[in-house]
């Protein structure tokens, strides 16, 4: 009998303590306003937001020149200095021009014979043109002379294009640079013996007050800019996106422009061939240098942005967020992200400016909950 009462008495026990110590519900919490929970919320604002790829490429000239003779001969003279800057037509080598100058004086002294020999011939033409009515000479010895004239003129023009290509060897014996540029170094001295149309350049001339910077793209994120830009990447008449060039990570001089995308795609790679235009002041970039290229893939001037601790993703992958109406109460809803900027989700659809997202203390609230809020302080969208 004494046992039993031990268990009554215990049991009365717990339930006392269990009643005290179990937790009110929901409906209790939102009758008690003393007793609502404390979340942090972040009020939704459109912002800009500029979304960029950096794509890692190499430097090159926009024009380049390899000097290379169009004579054979000695190399007499040089005259430039290495590394420095040449203009478009100066001399840079002197060719040993002596045996063109004989080769050139030759071809005009048989232009000078053959012009005298159409002389001779003509008048002869003229003699027998006027014999011939008379008897004084056969038909045959006229219809000759005039055949002779034709020949003899016919050698006055070949001797003038001798002459012509005799005068361009003994110019060629000047090598000159085709464009204005920096040039390096020089790979013969004086004394050289040099070869036409040989395959190795006497120099390199490049021009260097722009520079191209070639960089590769997937062909997916090619097709989206495209899109995004409305055609514009590729065609060099129309405007582009806004690229910057890192050097060491640091941007360097004025925006580029994109000038050109190949029309292939590397089928080991996927990627396609991009070439961006660049200033280049000073000629501090030099060809084969490692760069980036910040291209802008997208820019949006009214973005959402929620912050990646306010987004809840369920089992099956939707996405949705705690928002406090206006009566103050805290509700889930399902939204729809797209792209990661930093430390938040940039939203497509399910919110819109000035509504109040939960930030913390997701974990105190319930659906239909009533919350006392206060604003987060979030750091500015940065630039991607």
């Amino acid at each position: 009998m004494m046992k039993r009462s031990y268990i009554i008495a215990g049991l009365l026990v717990t339930l006392i303590a269990g009643w005290f110590l179990w937790p009110k519900g929901a409906s209790e919490q939102r009758q008690d306003s003393g007793m609502k929970p404390e979340v942090s919320v972040v009020t939704m604002k459109p912002e800009l937001l500029v979304l960029t790829k950096e794509l890692p490429g190499r430097t090159s000239a926009v024009r380049m020149a390899e000097i290379r003779p169009q004579v054979s001969g000695i190399v007499t003279k040089r005259f430039f200095v290495e590394g420095s800057l040449v203009q478009q037509g100066q001399q840079l080598y002197q060719i040993d021009p002596a045996t063109y100058k004989a080769a050139c004086n030759s071809a005009k002294a048989s232009l000078s014979k053959a012009e005298a020999n159409v002389i001779s011939l003509q008048a002869k033409a003229g003699r027998y043109e006027e014999l011939v009515k008379i008897g004084g000479v056969s038909q045959q010895e006229y219809d000759d002379a005039k055949a002779s004239l034709a020949q003899a003129r016919a050698d006055v023009a070949m001797a003038r294009s001798e002459v012509a290509a005799a005068a361009i060897n003994l110019d060629y014996t000047r090598v000159m640079s085709p464009i204005s540029g920096r040039i390096g170094q020089s790979k013969v001295t004086e004394g050289a013996l040099v070869n036409a149309n040989q395959a190795d350049p006497l120099a390199v001339v490049q021009q260097l007050d722009q520079i191209y910077v070639d960089v590769s793209q997937s062909s997916g994120e090619l097709i989206q800019l495209r899109q995004r830009h409305q055609g514009q990447v590729g065609d060099s008449s129309a405007g582009s996106a806004p690229i910057e060039l890192l050097v060491d990570g640091k941007p360097k001089g004025e925006p580029g422009t994109l000038k050109f995308s190949d029309v292939t795609v590397n089928p080991s790679t996927g990627t396609v061939l991009l070439r961006i235009l660049f200033t280049n002041p000073g000629n501090e970039i030099l060809p084969g240098m490692f760069v980036h290229a910040r291209l802008e893939q997208w820019r949006e001037e009214n973005a959402i942005l929620v912050p990646q601790k306010s987004v809840s993703r369920s089992a099956d992958g939707s996405v949705s967020v705690w928002v406090v109406g206006p009566d103050g109460k805290a509700n889930p809803r399902p939204i729809i992200v797209t792209e990661v900027v930093g430390e938040r989700w940039l939203v497509s659809s399910g919110l819109k400016a000035g509504e109040k997202v939960v930030y913390e203390g997701i974990m105190k609230i319930q659906p239909g909950m009533a919350v006392k809020t206060v604003e987060a302080a979030l750091p500015p969208v940065p630039a991607r």
